[in-house]
């Protein structure tokens, strides 16, 4: 007998939380995609030759039309869904960008004050950040440059 004892693949995301004044942006997946219709922070898996931030960078362009200017790491977590998925996610705060948000991928985006977050279908990976948030931003300096 033979036991299945594949090593699992753990995938590693950058995400971004778009801050503007006490709101931040959530993002819905299309109908018919994996996860379909959670909300979610912008972001996406890391390609080969990337290092998280330009993972970040890309991904916000991508799906939002923006370059991000100034971005902070704020924490790393690891997710497990009950489909096998496995990330390894990288949460910035992007406090400035070039450009106006466009949404080229979601089913929907919206602007919502971060103590509100928590009350949306958040994937999983996001719920324990999403109601962190609200201290999260009022403990942030605002000041400094880019750290990633």
């Amino acid at each position: 007998m033979s036991l299945n004892s594949d090593p699992v693949l753990e995938i590693s995301v950058a995400v971004g939380i778009l801050v503007r004044g006490s709101s931040v942006l959530v993002c819905q997946r299309k109908r018919g995609s994996r996860y379909e219709l959670k909300w979610e922070f912008p972001g996406g898996k890391r390609e080969r030759g990337e290092d998280d931030a330009d993972t970040l960078r890309r991904e916000l362009f991508e799906e939002l039309s923006i370059r991000a200017t100034r971005i902070t790491h704020i924490r790393t977590e690891s997710s497990t869904y009950a489909d096998g998925g496995v990330f390894s996610v990288r949460f910035y705060l992007v406090h400035a960008w070039d450009g106006d948000c466009t949404n080229n991928v979601f089913e929907d985006i919206r602007w919502v004050d971060a103590s509100v977050v928590s009350e949306y279908d958040m994937l999983a990976g996001n719920i324990d950040l999403c109601a962190e948030l609200p201290s999260i931003l009022a403990g942030h300096s605002w000041s400094g440059g880019d750290d990633a």
